[in-house]
């Protein structure tokens, strides 16, 4: 690897730097009818801005990346038989100049041989500047192209900080901020955890071994104590890798001497991002978040004035959707976890978590399995941290003064609302509303809680009855489920199976087998009913 480089602590730069104009561009202008007479042609080659200078020796003037024009003024009589042009372009060269703009009148009819053949050793382009154009309207040209080229760059970056935000609020925020990201910067972007491992990536396929390289990249912007295991955190000195590094909080660091009395090195920041190259692919690596550990990479084969403020506001967008709330209410959640494992009850600890009442949300995604991440976002998006990843559903503790509303890529089920003695229940309820709206192809279902003719009989007398009409089924619980289901989806057989993800055989083959044991015909109304009433009051 080679040439790694430390941009500036702030994570988002304000807007992208001003991009350089393709020397290209420039001899691509009629008006300025410049031409290219010696050194290379090469589409890569950029101007940063354009200066003019007379001088001899224009080295201690230049900053690099110039057009440097001169009509010639102080090029001696002598100069072509010497080794004036060869040292004049010598010394441009040293100084980083981009190209050289020699104008025919008042001075010189031609551009002088010699100066021609310099810049064909030393590889500098040199154009040839007609009588009519002034140095003054081609320096006004470069400037033109930069404020083009400054206003598309920033259009780019605008419309990709629009798409990333966009990107956030899908029902699958991380991989769909990773995916628009790698789209945007035509390379492979990947979200690394607080081990090392990735979390998820995106785009093309890196080269070989660039994915090594940027895992390495990584955990030079890992907080200490959080890189994986065996993994360099700095740069081998020996390798002429020369990383750049952003020079984030400080932290504490081992020293690497010898002897054991040596005093240890003294501690070094955390760099939050840093920048490094493998051949022709360029590496970049953002810390996210107040020091968790989380890790934007970036590969890309360019890389744009812009792509570094595009990549900001992805670590941004990132570092919200995997941090930590540091928060009171995440330490009376901590305190209420600890309490309910040393064997406090619910309604204990629920006054850490709030007052009143809560309702239980059961979710599945759309066409993929359920993430952390994902879920995290659903708890956000519905207003709730508590949340609970299960193999195939989410669960959501939320509560009951916000209203669960319908989230895109969501189904969801949720609960009446209950107390802590009653969220056993809730999450029964919560369960079957899912299941019914899968099998319903609904949004959201919620659990019915309305008053009805239920309310007339005692939930004593209710719950004796179901216990004794239920009795066939007590000890095959799946038969009392899909019992269940069956009757709250009309007797559907392929939306039963849809809830219970199970054949529909499956469902005909055990309805089958409740109408024997409780000795009765499903199909008559009155049986289903007194059958409904007892399954509800049967949890």
């Amino acid at each position: 690897m080679e040439g790694t480089h430390t941009v500036p602590e702030t994570i988002t730069p304000a807007v992208p730097p001003t991009p350089p104009v393709p020397l290209s561009a420039l001899l691509a202008r009629e008006d300025l009818a410049l031409r290219l007479i010696a050194g290379p042609s090469d589409p890569d080659i950029v101007i940063h801005w354009a200066h003019t200078s007379e001088m001899a020796d224009p080295y201690p003037y230049l900053l690099g990346g110039e057009l440097l024009l001169t009509a010639g003024v102080h090029v001696p009589e002598a100069a072509g038989s010497g080794t004036y042009f060869d040292d004049y372009v010598s010394r441009i060269v040293a100084a980083g100049g981009a190209a050289l703009g020699f104008g025919l009148a008042p001075v010189h009819d031609t551009v002088p041989r010699a100066l021609v053949a310099a810049c064909e050793r030393y590889g500098l382009p040199l154009l040839e500047v007609p009588p009519q154009t002034t140095f003054s309207g081609v320096a006004r040209a470069v400037w033109q192209l930069m404020a083009q080229a400054r206003l598309a760059e920033l259009r780019r970056v605008t419309e990709a900080q629009q798409r990333l935000a966009a990107a956030a609020s899908r029902p699958d925020p991380v991989p769909s901020v990773l995916r628009q990201l790698a789209q945007r910067l035509g390379g492979h972007a990947v979200l690394y955890g607080p081990d090392g491992t990735e979390i998820a990536g995106a785009g093309r396929e890196p080269a070989e071994g660039v994915r090594a390289a940027l895992s390495g990249l990584a955990g030079v912007v890992r907080p200490t104590g959080r890189a994986k295991p065996g993994a360099d955190r700095e740069p081998d000195g020996g390798s002429g890798t020369g990383r750049d590094t952003a020079q984030g909080p400080a932290h504490s660091g081992a020293g690497g001497a010898a002897d054991s009395g040596t005093p240890p090195a003294t501690a070094r920041p955390v760099p939050t991002s840093a920048t490094d190259t493998l051949g022709g692919t360029q590496l970049a690596a953002y810390a996210l978040g107040a020091g968790e550990g989380f890790v934007l990479g970036v590969a890309t084969v360019h890389r744009e004035p812009g792509d570094h403020t595009i990549a900001s506001v992805a670590a941004v967008l990132l570092s919200l959707l995997t941090g930590e709330h540091q928060s009171g209410a995440g330490a009376a959640r901590s305190c209420a976890l600890v309490r309910l494992l040393l064997g406090a009850p619910p309604e204990e600890v629920a006054s850490l978590l709030g007052d009143g009442s809560w309702v239980v949300v059961h979710a599945r995604p759309e066409g993929r399995p359920p993430d952390a991440m994902a879920a995290s976002a659903l708890g956000a998006a519905l207003g709730s941290p508590l949340v609970d990843l299960a193999r195939d559903v989410v669960r959501v503790l939320v509560p009951a003064g916000r209203e669960p509303v319908p989230q895109p890529g969501w189904t969801l089920g949720v609960s009446a609302a209950a107390g802590p003695r009653e969220w056993p229940a809730a999450d029964t309820q919560a369960a079957r509303a899912l299941a019914r709206a899968r099998a319903t192809r609904a949004p959201l279902v919620r659990h019915g809680a309305r008053p009805g003719l239920e309310d007339l009989v005692s939930r004593a007398d209710a719950e004796a009855h179901a216990r004794a009409l239920l009795a066939p089924l007590a000890a095959q619980p799946a038969l009392a489920e899909t019992l269940r289901a069956w009757l709250s989806l009309h007797g559907s057989w392929d939306r039963t199976a849809v809830a219970l993800d199970v054949h529909r055989n499956t469902v005909r083959q055990r309805i089958a087998r409740c109408a024997a044991l409780l000795e009765t015909g499903l199909d008559d109304p009155d049986v289903r009913m007194e059958l409904w009433f007892a399954l509800r009051h049967g949890e």
